[in-house]
């Protein structure tokens, strides 16, 4: 027969070596535990010493300590194995087993402990008979008061750890609940972010350039660049009002409405009246859009818009700027409004931008925004920029005006006439 290998016999000296080091921490853990218990018994016996002496009676401390001792030693084992039987009712059936359980073990508690105090403390020198009939009144209230402590420090003890544990559960059943609804925002955001425009479609003379930044996970603004021809390109902005979820699906709707009616043919007032129309049937009670739509035209070096409630835009023109002040009223809620275009001249040179209220309403830390009179300044500053440039630029300056704290969706598109 082989002998073990060498790394077999370190195995099963790993393996027994473990297992006397669990042995030794169960030993020395029950041994703190007994001695724990002891420091309460002997705490127990200075309280009902403390009794006895605030009612003036004289009594042998030491007898009081034995009794203490003994009682608690021989009382403890009981309760904890018939625990079982009152734990899980209800006040006040808990309190009735547990009454019925201490009635026929207080005989032979008092019995046992009696011995010992007769034989290491007695009150006086008496024989053990005598004792037994004459003394049974202090260690009946130390069983009752201890055992009436050990109950409701176990029963209160057991309530709260049922409690953390639920308490612990409903946690778990949030966390996964706010983890699942995180990922579905997340979700919603890569969603939302894919009906923005991947690459802007551009026009031989002009630049074109959008940036969006939404104040929480999704957004309520909304912009787009459509190539209607060859040399027309179809632009919106539009802002929901509201934020989160319940504005980031009506901008979806708003973006699936600008696809739907944006054709070559059709001018820029005659697709806000047909949004108008649509929101205006589906739109919930409060809600409404602010919408801009225009046609940049290449060959004309025109854009012709339409402005329904949308801020106005800011066109600096020969080194001044200057809002586009002509506008009707908000999608989805008057649904005859008469929509009406406005045509300007785009000149080289020329920078118009288009902005939702998330860049004006940005603010400072003493509350100051930085309003339209920002946006124009510093167009007109850095009006020879490009158009890409002139819009990093600008959500930079706002960024950094408002330390990154944004109280609303911000969405900026620049159009650069070359």
């Amino acid at each position: 027969m082989q002998s073990s290998s060498p790394s077999c016999r370190m195995l099963r000296y790993s393996k027994r070596s473990f297992r006397e080091r669990c042995g030794v921490t169960v030993v020395l853990q029950s041994v703190a535990v007994f001695f724990r218990k002891q420091v309460l018994y002997i705490a127990l016996s200075a309280v009902v010493g403390a009794i006895f002496w605030a009612n003036g009676q004289r009594i042998n401390p030491l007898t009081i300590l034995v009794y203490s001792l003994c009682i608690g030693n021989l009382i403890t084992p009981f309760t904890e194995r018939l625990h079982h039987l009152y734990a899980e009712k209800r006040f006040p059936y808990n309190w009735l087993l547990f009454l019925l359980v201490l009635l026929p073990i207080l005989p032979v508690v008092y019995l046992i402990s009696s011995v010992f105090v007769w034989a290491l403390a007695p009150p006086t020198p008496q024989t053990l008979s005598h004792l037994l009939r004459t003394g049974w009144k202090l260690p009946f209230l130390i069983t009752f008061v201890f055992s009436i402590l050990t109950f409701l420090y176990r029963d209160t003890k057991e309530r709260l750890e049922r409690r953390n544990v639920e308490l612990q559960k409903s946690v778990e059943r949030s966390s996964a609940r706010i983890e699942m609804q995180e990922q579905e925002i997340e979700r919603a955001r890569e969603i939302q972010q894919s009906l923005l425009p991947r690459e802007i479609p551009q026009l031989a003379g002009f630049q074109v350039a959008g940036a969006w930044k939404p104040a929480r996970t999704v957004s309520g603004d909304y912009y787009d660049v459509l190539r209607l021809s060859g040399q027309r390109l179809g632009i919106c902005i539009a802002d929901v009002v509201g934020k989160g979820v319940s504005a980031a699906l009506l901008m979806a709707n708003v973006q699936a409405a600008v696809r739907a009616f944006a054709r070559d043919t059709e001018s820029p007032a005659e697709v806000c009246t047909k949004v108008n129309h649509l929101l205006y049937e589906n739109i919930a009670t409060g809600k409404f859009v602010t919408f801009l739509y225009g046609v940049l035209d290449g060959e004309a070096h025109t854009f012709q818009y339409c402005n329904a409630g949308h801020l106005y835009p800011i066109l600096v023109s020969a080194g001044v700027a200057r809002s586009l002040e002509q506008g009707g009223a908000v999608l989805g809620v008057f649904p005859a409004w008469v929509y009406e275009d406005a045509t300007i001249e785009m000149r080289a040179g020329d920078r118009l931008l288009l902005f939702t209220d998330g860049i004006t309403e940005a603010a400072d830390a003493s509350g100051q925004e930085f309003e339209e009179k920002g946006i124009a300044a510093f167009a007109e500053a850095n009006r020879t920029l490009s158009a890409g440039e002139l819009n990093n630029r600008l959500l930079a300056e706002v960024t950094e005006y408002c330390e990154g704290k944004f109280q609303d969706d911000a969405t900026l598109l620049v159009i650069a006439a070359d």
